[in-house]
């Protein structure tokens, strides 16, 4: 059994050993996968579970002293992982698409029908769906795999293009002949959506692709920390890629996220976290969530169901709140200063999210720092992603509690 204690100076540390806790071990520890997450405590006695990521299933009997944390040093805690994110292992499998943005103004209403007419001034197209998380990911330093399906025709060479001009991976994409490559178009006139159409299938994708997509997991699985599962209803998060993925955890000690679909809950049971917002959340227990009882009860019955170590219901204008396996619950306030447009913030609430997690930090810490990125985002109109120094400021201007 390995044996350390807590200290909070920059000491040299094991490998693989994050900065935000360090152990000065007595005995060799050389293969010790140990990452070392959130320190608010202070005690002795082994880590709680709630304290810890996938890679700290208290396989190690480490005990140690805890220095509690006070809220400039969370602040530091955060800026440290931010600078830490560049070297964050992440793959993300799902729905690959490509939004496009038509822009103009209205003067008018059609004559053939009581519609506004659009005089589109200009065109632009970005990355979306689970596309749009490896963009966040990118944009905040990291260097992600995706994993998905496209279709082959022009809009799939399109996404295509886009990924390899940032330098990221597309070995992970399939071509499967015969399907769309899904592509929103949203017309946006005065900063506001007048309306949107979507070109797609909502078909699974075919076992062979099933197939190809399992194979590639797992070959990249022991090279990467997270797995992120971005599903938006389009046919590649099916049950047995779901399967094939509970059965990769057997055998990998990483962890899994998914942002979910609601039709699709009952799929993603024995996932490490998931991230609904408060009406998924609410759809899937049978009741709307109108209150802070109705919120804790939906929190509690879908870690229950669902066998999660955390649950993250995001809140809009309210903020969000993590249940954590074992009882500890959090409620964080919004940090949006201004909101014009909700598109794409759940893609970068869970991408930074699991940026945080991969680089070191525990999930209220994840959870913070995911709800400062969506206050960014959300007071842009359009799919936006957030940038390093745009997330130093915003911790930089988080309020001092306690």
């Amino acid at each position: 059994m390995f044996r350390g204690e807590c200290i909070a100076t920059k000491e040299r540390h094991a490998p693989g050993l994050n900065q935000t806790g360090h152990i000065r071990w007595t005995r060799e520890s050389r293969n010790a996968k140990v990452r070392l997450h959130q320190v608010e405590k202070v005690g002795k006695g082994p880590f709680p579970s709630q304290w810890s990521g996938s890679f700290f299933r208290q396989k190690h009997n480490v005990r140690g002293k805890m220095e509690k944390i006070v809220p400039e040093q969370e602040r530091a805690l955060l800026r440290n992982a931010v600078d830490r994110f560049d070297r964050a292992r992440i793959l993300v499998l799902g729905d690959v698409m490509l939004d496009q943005y038509l822009w103009g103004n209205v003067s008018r209403i059609s004559p053939e029908a009581p519609v506004p007419v659009v005089d589109i001034q200009r065109e632009t197209k970005m990355l979306g769906g689970a596309a749009n998380v490896i963009n966040n990911i990118f944009s905040l330093g990291a260097r992600p795999l995706l994993c998905g399906v496209i279709g082959d025709d022009g809009t799939g060479r399109e996404v295509i293009s886009r990924m390899e001009e940032q330098g990221l991976s597309t070995e992970g994409i399939l071509v499967e002949k015969g399907r769309p490559t899904s592509m929103k178009t949203r017309v946006v006139a005065h900063s506001q959506q007048v309306v949107r159409v979507d070109r797609e299938s909502r078909n699974e994708i075919r076992r062979e692709m099933v197939e190809r997509i399992l194979a590639f997991v797992e070959e990249k699985a022991h090279d990467v920390d997270v797995i992120i599962v971005s599903d938006y209803g389009k046919g590649v998060v099916a049950p047995d890629v779901i399967e094939g993925l509970r059965h990769l955890k057997k055998s990998w000690d990483g962890i899994i996220a998914v942002d979910p679909k609601i039709e699709s809950f009952s799929l993603y049971r024995g996932v490490d976290v998931i991230t609904p917002n408060h009406h998924e959340a609410g759809a899937y227990c049978g009741f709307e969530i109108t209150d802070r009882e109705e919120l804790l009860t939906a929190g509690g019955q879908i870690l229950e169901a669902l066998g999660c170590q955390a649950v993250l219901i995001t809140r809009g204008e309210q903020g969000m709140t993590l249940f954590e396996h074992g009882g500890e619950t959090h409620h964080i306030r919004t940090a949006a200063k201004k909101v014009y447009d909700v598109t794409g913030a759940g893609d970068t609430v869970i991408a930074t999210f699991c940026l945080g997690l991969a680089s070191g930090l525990g999930m209220r810490e994840a959870a913070i720092i995911s709800n400062l990125a969506a206050g960014i985002v959300v007071g842009e109109v359009g799919t936006s992603t957030v940038k390093v120094e745009d997330l130093k400021k915003a911790i930089g201007e988080m309020p001092l509690e306690g």
